[in-house]
């Protein structure tokens, strides 16, 4: 149930801003969490001149271990909620040059308040040790004292002794997050019964260990990525924080916060003793309008069990109404439909596909070819994939083959193109080197429909009667028996439907540049029109196929989905005109909030 709460305290405030503000542009002010197609920093991020005894970071060192900088903004609005006395105990983890603990120590000074106090007041933990001494170094130069522990966090003892745990924390993706690290993490993780998959992030770790931190009735701050709402990994950390803590509030924003990032967050708001009925949510639009965070602005959720938070983004009437008509007869997962596959892996496409031209050049026999859809998805624009487009393709110089010679016996020609692939190193590629013999594709069966799972605008489902492969760029389904020709024939039209396209935004995650991505089982739990909805619907779906194609070609998506809706949920379902009406709104509302942060932040 949504209701009112209340917002977080925003009437403290740096009491010396001068200070801080001579100081703020010496900070490593971390953006922790992040792993960025480039890093962008304020030119005045890094002192000209290093201060005595410090050594200086470098950006690829920082990337290395997850650490990039933090908009103070956020800074001072995470510790304006969490500091409510001059007497609060603040832990800042993996503090990195100490951004948090510079902006919270003037909040605890008072007349007579010896160093001492302040050092057992304002602790860090770091692991890289020139950030440590940058931190101590920073803030000994602000006139405070604190205590800087360099050390592995995870290897830190959790003593539930803070007021306020306060930070940023590393985001290092699975494929490094490796060896001791990893087993450090999900052994800390696991203690307090979280159990965390192997493609966890290193935050989601470090969220459940910087909780047992908090002293009761104590509150947790943190910049987390906006991967906590949806990813399956982080359905074990959403359990455990409503579990573990008495409210939890999230502040999301419509825009991106961090110039020159292409990675969406949230601010994790937690306190008091759980477990919590729900958690709380407040919409921002960018840093300036963090400010708004009244009373009124906090609206509640209560999620399902373990399941994702992304439903918060909607108003509660719109996902009640879009819960009954996804739960009903009309709609089913799509993994009911068929099996998603992923694409062939080759290793290097440049080499291993081909464009007829390349083909005819290296005199390849046709037995060792494959026809296959060629890299990327731009081409899959209509409902089917046919023949005569394939041969388009083809004639345009698209790369619409995959070498695929025979294992034991390759042709004279294809002997020569093999040994031409180790000429220029490709057997040696990471993919090419596990497999033998290198130069041999593994294939998966011939999909019924190819599915694009990373696009700005949506996912589509394409009827493969060109019968080809698929390569990575795409997935595959494979329909189900008894449901091939239904599926092939109508379900690519029947997913152009308000609700469809809504669960889309709902269960996909949006990637650098407002790309909308899939999962395998997310496609897998896709909401799609039911194969008894479309046995009833045929003819008419059929009858605005025409229609259907004219606004494709014309890239009318908005009439599209109008003629889907018409047939399939007014007058299929029954759904009302008023409600259809709140799905394409919510729908057209989370395409744009996902377009806005793909643009990045405002200047």
């Amino acid at each position: 149930m949504w209701m009112n709460g209340n917002g977080p305290q925003g009437d403290r405030r740096v009491s010396d801003l001068a200070t801080v503000g001579r100081i703020l542009p010496c900070v490593d002010r971390q953006l922790t969490f992040l792993d960025p197609e480039r890093e962008s920093a304020p030119p005045d991020a890094i002192p000209d001149t290093p201060a005595e005894g410090v050594t200086l970071d470098t950006s690829a060192l920082r990337k290395a271990r997850g650490a990039f900088f933090t908009p103070p903004e956020l800074v001072s609005f995470i510790n304006d909620w969490a500091v409510r006395s001059s007497d609060d105990v603040v832990l800042e983890p993996s503090c990195g040059e100490a951004a948090f603990l510079l902006d919270v120590a003037p909040r605890l000074h008072v007349q007579g308040k010896r160093p001492e106090e302040l050092a057992a007041q304002l602790q860090g933990i770091e692991m890289h040790a020139p950030s440590a001494a940058a931190a101590r170094s920073v803030l000994t130069g602000a006139g405070h004292g604190a205590t800087i522990r360099t050390s592995d966090f995870f290897d830190v003892e959790p003593t539930p002794t803070f007021d306020c745990v306060v930070g940023n924390p590393p985001y290092v993706r699975y494929q490094a997050f490796a060896g001791s690290a990893r087993a450090k993490g999900l052994e800390a993780a696991l203690k307090y019964g979280v159990r965390l998959s192997g493609t966890t992030n290193a935050w989601a770790a470090f969220v459940v260990h910087a909780s047992q931190f908090v002293k009761p009735g104590g509150r947790l701050g943190l910049v987390l990525p906006a991967e906590l709402l949806a990813v399956k990994y982080a359905g074990e950390v959403r359990r455990f924080l409503l579990q573990h803590f008495a409210k939890v509030r999230l502040v999301m924003f419509e825009e991106l916060v961090f110039p020159g990032v292409l990675e969406d967050v949230v601010l994790l708001l937690a306190e008091g003793k759980g477990p919590a009925p729900c958690f709380e949510v407040y919409q921002a639009r960018d840093l300036a309008s963090l400010s708004s965070a009244s009373a009124a602005t906090w609206l509640n959720f209560k999620p399902e069990r373990d399941g994702k938070w992304t439903p918060a983004l909607l108003p509660h009437s719109t996902f009640e109404t879009f819960s009954r008509i996804t739960s009903g007869t009309g709609f089913s997962p799509l993994l009911l439909w068929g099996d998603t596959t992923l694409g062939a892996v080759t290793g290097s496409n440049s080499y291993f596909t081909m464009t007829q031209e390349d083909a005819a050049a290296h005199r390849i026999p046709e037995r060792e070819l494959q026809k296959i859809s060629p890299p990327g998805s731009r081409h899959l624009r209509g409902f089917t994939f046919s023949d005569a487009a394939w041969e388009e393709q083809a004639r345009e110089g698209a790369a619409c083959y995959l070498f695929l010679p025979d294992s034991d016996k390759p042709s004279a020609a294809a002997q020569r193109y093999i040994e031409h692939g180790e000429t220029q190193g490709i057997e040696k590629g990471y993919k090419c080197s596990n497999r033998k013999p290198w130069w041999r594709v593994p294939v998966v069966r011939m999909p019924d429909l190819l599915l694009t799972y990373m696009d700005h605008e949506r996912p589509r489902l394409v009827a493969n009667d060109a019968k080809v492969l698929h390569l990575n760029s795409l997935y595959g389904v494979n329909l189900r028996h008894g449901l091939k020709e239904l599926g092939r024939d109508l379900l690519p039209m029947a997913t152009l439907n308000s609700a469809t396209l809504l669960a889309a935004e709902m269960i996909g995650r949006s990637y650098g540049g407002g790309l909308l991505k899939f999962e395998p089982n997310e496609a897998d739990g896709w909401p799609v029109p039911s194969a008894e909805a479309l046995r009833s619907t045929a003819d008419d779906l059929k009858a605005v196929r025409p229609q259907l194609a004219t606004a494709l070609r014309q890239n009318d998506i908005a009439a599209a989905v109008k003629l889907v809706d018409r047939v399939l949920l007014t007058g299929h379902l029954g759904v009302k005109a008023g409600e259809v009406a709140q799905l394409r709104e919510a729908r057209a509302a989370l395409f744009q909030r996902r377009k806005t942060r793909g643009k990045g932040p405002r200047a």
